[in-house]
């Protein structure tokens, strides 16, 4: 005799099995206690796991996400374009709710996933925004090297341009991941990679200004021996909001549009490093990604620079 499958099912209430309409922010909570404890997946992670369900769970406005079909997450994705959201985040927003109705299936409470059925947006194919190396001197100088607060963000800017790191990457760097004498640092990436990345001389100048100066002062402030490298005010772990309210600030000073933050400055890293002949496998390590295919867009600036310098001097550019 053949058995059946079994299959786990969430008990949401008094026996039932399957979801009423306000039973959503149950699944969902029950969700993001699954990627928390079973699955282990990193804050971040589960940060972006947690928006996206918020966004989808205000959209359905009391529905239940398991009565949805493919139509309509279909209607769901429409609307976010409708909002203006980029393909990317659209991409993005479809693979959340992919793993989001696999936990559901896994739990029993709906017998197939309608978000398989879902082919995932393409990746705008553009490239992101990057500074001129000029820009880059003229962000990096707007600190008010006077103040303590301007020091630290000096030495802040520094980190995020010599280091191509992400904000939140800068954010957890530890005093123990900094060697200055040594010339590097290192950066623990998405899924606590870690990698080593070089330091220059002007980084190394300001961050030791930094350490031996006013972050003493912030850190007395805590009223302990904090160990996160780059401190607030207060002495606690500068967040990854913060970081990217100093980029705009400072960015604003530098007479810079302000529509650029910490990853602008990880662009313009890795675009001036290829721009300037620097192997692109040495730049996907600094930059800690896991596939070239992710770094090779790069080389399409310095396409870009080759094509106008053959427009400009070719006999039939």
């Amino acid at each position: 005799m053949e058995r059946k499958p079994r299959t786990r099912r969430v008990i949401l209430d008094s026996g039932a099995v399957a979801p009423a309409a306000g039973a959503t922010s149950l699944l969902v909570e029950r969700f993001l206690d699954y990627v928390r404890h079973e699955r282990g997946l990193a804050a971040n992670t589960q940060a972006a796991y947690r928006r996206d369900l918020r966004d989808f769970a205000a959209w359905l406005g009391g529905r239940a996400a398991a009565a949805v079909d493919v139509r309509g997450l279909g209607d769901y994705f429409a609307h976010l374009a409708k909002k203006g959201l980029a393909r990317a985040s659209i991409a993005r927003q479809a693979a959340t709710l992919r793993v989001f109705y696999a936990f559901l299936q896994l739990e029993g409470v709906i017998a197939e996933s309608p978000a398989e059925l879902v082919a995932a947006g393409r990746r705008d194919d553009v490239m992101p925004g990057t500074l001129s190396p000029a820009q880059v001197d003229r962000l990096l100088d707007a600190p008010e090297r006077g103040t303590a607060t301007g020091r630290r963000d000096r030495a802040l800017l520094e980190l995020l341009y010599a280091t191509g790191c992400r904000a939140s990457e800068v954010s957890a760097l530890r005093v123990t991941d900094v060697h200055l004498d040594e010339s590097f640092c290192t950066c623990r990436g998405k899924g606590n990679k870690e990698r080593v990345v070089p330091l220059g001389r002007r980084a190394i100048l300001a961050v030791r200004e930094w350490m031996e100066g006013p972050r003493r002062e912030f850190a007395a402030r805590a009223g302990g021996t904090p160990t996160w490298a780059i401190l607030s005010s207060r002495g606690n772990r500068l967040s990854r909001m913060r970081i990217w309210e100093v980029v705009r600030e400072h960015a604003a000073r530098a007479g810079i549009p302000p529509d650029i933050g910490p990853h602008t400055l990880r662009h313009s890293f890795a675009t001036h490093l290829v721009t300037g002949g620097v192997d692109l496998r040495h730049v996907q390590e600094m930059l800690g990604h896991a596939s070239i295919a992710t770094t090779q867009r790069y080389t399409h600036v310095d396409a870009g620079r080759l094509k106008g310098v053959h427009s400009a001097f070719h006999p039939r550019g």
